[in-house]
């Protein structure tokens, strides 16, 4: 019985840092021109930043090798910023941009950036399913265009597209 519940915790546990069913990780990802300041542009909708606008994830190096994940966001019914830190480790190589992705306790949950242009200024991103999906920028604005073909990727792959919600920036 102990086995079984073992088995079937570490089951779980894999299901949460999973990939999606056609979802492929960036190849030849280079952690560190991925580190620094993210602005959301768009996400599907989520309980973790329901009601939050002016959403930004700051990454940066930990002394353990991990990555250190700071998001920021003002919540506009309470009127002040809310903020939220995790700790990213890689779930397999370090060039591959598959991590494993903590903000409280021993649980983990996939960050897979699965789309990210050579410059390291635009990604797509998700988790272990598709209902998770965020549109980032190194700027809190996107030309329509880039905008465009980032949606359509998603789309292509699945994702609720006209679902999203757009992040609005300006200052508070």
């Amino acid at each position: 019985m102990k086995n079984i519940l073992l088995l079937a915790s570490l089951l779980l546990l894999a299901a949460c840092t999973g990939k999606p069913q056609g979802i492929e990780p960036v190849a030849d990802f280079q952690a560190e021109k991925y580190l620094g300041r993210w602005y959301e542009i768009a996400r599907l909708d989520h309980r973790f930043e329901r009601g939050l606008e002016n959403i930004t994830a700051h990454y940066s190096l930990r002394e353990d090798g991990g990555i250190r994940v700071k998001n920021r966001g003002f919540h506009q019914q309470d009127g002040e910023w809310k903020e939220a830190e995790a700790k990213a480790y890689f779930v397999g190589q370090r060039d591959v941009a598959h991590l494993k992705v903590s903000f409280f306790g021993p649980f983990y949950s996939s960050y897979i950036v699965f789309a990210l242009d050579d410059d390291y200024q635009h990604a797509l991103v998700t988790s272990s399913k598709k209902k998770y999906l965020w549109i980032l920028s190194r700027s809190p604005e996107m030309d329509k265009t880039t905008l465009d073909a980032l949606r359509e990727k998603a789309r292509s792959l699945g994702f609720a597209v006209d679902k999203l919600i757009y992040v609005d920036h300006r200052q508070q």
